[in-house]
């Protein structure tokens, strides 16, 4: 049995790690009942169960580990039953059997979450779950408890969390075991006597007052600490969560254990003075925890956030890490029998690493490097640096990215991480008093707020701030190898000062180095370079050769990127107009690389090196693995060269298609050409679009979101002074659904297919 980790722990008490192999096994068994059907769950269970009773009845020298092995059994047979029953009962019953038949209902129903705008098609809706209490349908009634999605369209009446509804629609079938339906609303009211609890009332208000306590600092500010003390970022820009992803700062933006560890602790630590013993602390905590549930709302991630920052807190106690790794396990168990479907939740399983980094790692860092550095200074450098090594590997294997910049970013800003947290709630409390003086202390929070913005910031700017590693299964292998060396050997190197540096030199040089360049990524079939304000794109058509279109305003830039992607041969060119920013660079294609010919439409470049034709929309070509369909401009033989003010509108509109993805590559086109592209093609359905015109404001949203396309790019120059991309544009594309990927913000970005699956890397 796994009794203790010495290896880990250098000095001090042992770890007790006997409970990880059970909580893997809840984990593991509530993963597969929210997947599998109720008999083949089931079936899984009995095997579990024979497993646990040859166990039972192993050889009497055995019997200790007999036991243990029996714990381990059990609860997977646990995890596996409760989760099937739970994930049956959403899968069959009166709500799942009217959605399978698409019945129209009436229902009563409690709101269970804050409702969310989200742009679409047919214009916005709102979306939010509802606990359905009584349906009828077909002249017959039901009570009953059901999770249904509710989608609204239109602007529905002004809905709160924990209010009691009456509503109308249609029961569609839910996409997953986690909902029992998704309801199409027709029509929604408040009941007259169905006000939400004054609890609900009271966490509202303080969202509000944290909010308004900020309101007058900068945008970035005022949307941050928001996020930071209860996870609401909707206000959050789209380029905070890009540079914040790239820094490795993400999980600042939501709900996390740390959030919670950080306001608590602040508490328990404001009791012990006041004279608060052991039992009236541990009851704080809990009061405390329960009422921060309640103001980030019991969506499943706080429940899980609730969970691990409880661990947090007994992990700052004393034998904390003794006895941290048993209760991070114990929590995993409770959590997973709870709610089985956040075992297979991304954020579930990275804040359990995070956790369990800092409650295994980070004290015997802290211990090595206080040796020869304020121990305060040995602290903050080794919890962000134990999070992130827990984490590198299954971040990784999710985005096939590793952040160079994660955990310097995540020292430098841990100081003001706290502050801003405990700061941000202080000023909420006190505007509900006075809200002026909850404006003087969301001046004070704007300080370390403000650092914390700046921090990401400066090091999603940084060249090279996130290595392209891939998410293969080598990889992350090798990866979880490295990582366990680290985690047995670190402590050792960081007890002097010189093997410390070496040791941080050396992985510079051997990890960050030849991580840096990661280009390009695997399985490319698109790349939008980053040209500087311009556009150019370049579409795989073999190992080494692409079609390029646009070819940006700089030679230097264009010949870079195509360098870097290891292009030697470009069967064709497409200009789709002649504005200097989408042909100037086209000297940089031509050089050194053995060009076809150049394509253009009626906004005709000047003649260059290289064989002209005119592009007529219709034509269509296959080349190595692309084929390339024109379906603008529809009349393009025979027109007469148009004016540069009508040169946007006239853009050659292509038609990619590469290893199963549809990409849609639009030049310049304003929204009346937008129009006339949605109205000769209304079925036109993509995976990937090249936002037009940078992601200028001037779009025809109806024609943006009805394309379907899950992945975009924008190709724009950083800190351009034409605003590009425009805000609005952003929000109707991730409102639809779209992953937007800008190279101002992250230098190249390409679409890759692996697996099947079509996935976007920002270099």
């Amino acid at each position: 049995m796994l009794r203790s980790a010495t290896g880990l722990a250098g000095r001090g008490d042992p770890t007790d790690l006997r409970m990880i192999a059970p909580a893997v096994a809840a984990w593991a068994g509530a993963v597969v009942a929210v997947r599998v059907p109720l008999p083949v769950a089931l079936l899984a269970s009995a095997g579990a169960a024979a497993g646990a009773a040859l166990a039972v009845l192993g050889v009497a020298p055995a019997r200790r580990r007999a036991a243990w092995v029996a714990l381990v059994l059990v609860l997977l047979v646990a995890a596996l039953l409760l989760g099937a029953f739970r994930a049956s009962s959403h899968r069959s019953g009166v709500v799942p059997d009217l959605a399978a038949d698409g019945a129209t209902v009436e229902v009563e129903a409690v709101v269970a979450s804050d409702p969310r705008q989200v742009r679409g098609t047919f214009g916005s809706s709102t979306v939010l779950r509802l606990t359905v209490r009584h349906v009828e349908a077909r002249g017959a009634a039901w009570r009953l408890r059901s999770p249904v999605t509710a989608w609204i369209r239109g602007d529905p009446p002004a809905l709160r969390i924990g209010q009691e509804v009456e509503a109308s629609g249609r029961l569609q079938v839910a996409d997953d075991s986690a909902t029992s339906a998704t309801l199409s609303v027709s029509a929604i009211s408040g009941r007259p006597d169905g006000d939400p609890a004054w609890w609900w009332d009271g966490a509202q208000h303080l969202r509000e007052a944290i909010s308004a306590a900020v309101a007058y600092r900068s945008p970035d500010v005022a949307a941050l600490v928001p996020a930071l003390v209860h996870g609401d970022d909707h206000a959050l820009s789209d380029g905070l969560r890009d540079d914040f992803r790239t820094s490795g700062l993400t999980h600042l933006l939501a709900v996390s254990g740390t959030n919670l560890t950080l306001l608590v602790g602040f508490l328990l630590a404001l009791a012990r003075p006041l004279g608060a013993g052991p039992r009236a602390r541990v009851v704080l905590a809990v009061v405390a925890t329960l009422g921060y549930v309640l103001l980030a709302r019991p969506e499943p991630s706080v429940v899980r956030a609730a969970v691990m920052g409880l661990v947090g807190v007994a992990g700052l106690s004393t034998g904390g890490r003794r006895r941290g790794a048993r209760c991070l396990a114990l929590a995993v168990v409770v959590v997973v029998l709870v709610d089985p479907w956040l075992a297979t939740s991304a954020g579930f399983l990275l804040s359990a690493l995070a956790t369990g980094g800092i409650i295994l790692l980070a004290p015997v860092w802290r211990d090595a490097l206080a040796r020869w550095m304020p121990r305060w200074l040995a602290e903050a450098i080794a919890v962000p640096a134990a999070a992130q090594l827990a984490c590198t590997a299954p971040v990784a294997a999710l985005s096939g990215e590793v952040s160079l910049v994660a955990v310097v970013a995540n020292l430098v800003v841990a100081p003001a991480v706290g502050p801003a947290t405990v700061l941000g709630l202080t000023g909420g409390l006190a505007g509900l008093a006075w809200a002026p003086f909850g404006t003087g202390v969301g001046f004070v929070t704007a300080l370390p707020a403000g650092w914390i913005v700046l921090v990401g910031r400066r090091a999603a700017a940084l060249p090279g701030a996130a290595a392209v590693v891939g998410d293969g299964p080598v990889v992350v292998a090798a990866l979880v190898v490295a990582c366990a060396v680290v985690a047995v050997s670190g402590h050792l190197l960081l007890r002097r000062p010189l093997p410390a540096v070496l040791a941080g030199a050396l992985v510079t040089v051997l990890v960050v180095a030849p991580l840096r360049p990661g280009w390009p990524p695997r399985g490319w079939v698109m790349v939008a370079c980053d040209v500087g304000q311009g556009d150019a794109t370049v579409l795989r058509t073999g190992p080494s050769s692409a079609v390029v279109v646009d070819a940006g305003p700089d030679p230097v830039a264009a010949g870079r990127c195509l360098d870097d992607l290891g292009v030697r041969t470009v069967p064709m060119v497409v200009l789709t107009h002649a504005h200097a920013d989408h042909v100037d660079g086209l000297a940089g294609v031509l050089r050194g690389r053995e060009v076809g010919w150049v394509g253009v439409g009626p906004s005709r470049p000047p003649p260059g090196t290289a064989e002209v034709r005119p592009l007529a929309g219709g034509e269509r070509w296959r080349v190595g693995e692309l084929t390339l369909t024109v379906l603008a401009p529809v009349r393009a033989e025979g027109r007469p060269t148009v004016s540069e003010d009508e040169a946007n509108d006239a853009s050659v509109v292509l038609l990619a298609e590469s290893r199963g993805v549809r990409i849609l590559l639009t030049g310049d086109v304003e929204p009346p050409g937008q129009a006339a592209l949605r109205r000769a093609y209304p079925d036109l359905r993509v995976d990937v679009l090249k936002v037009p015109h940078h992601g200028s404001a001037h779009q025809d949203d109806a024609w943006l979101v009805g394309l379907g396309a899950r992945w975009a790019t924008v190709s724009a120059g950083r800190d351009n002074t034409y605003g590009h991309p425009a805000p609005g544009t952003l929000e109707v594309l991730t409102g639809a659904g779209a992953t937007v990927l800008r190279t101002d913000l992250g230098g190249d970005v390409a679409v890759v297919v692996r697996d099947g699956e079509v996935g976007g890397i920002r270099r």
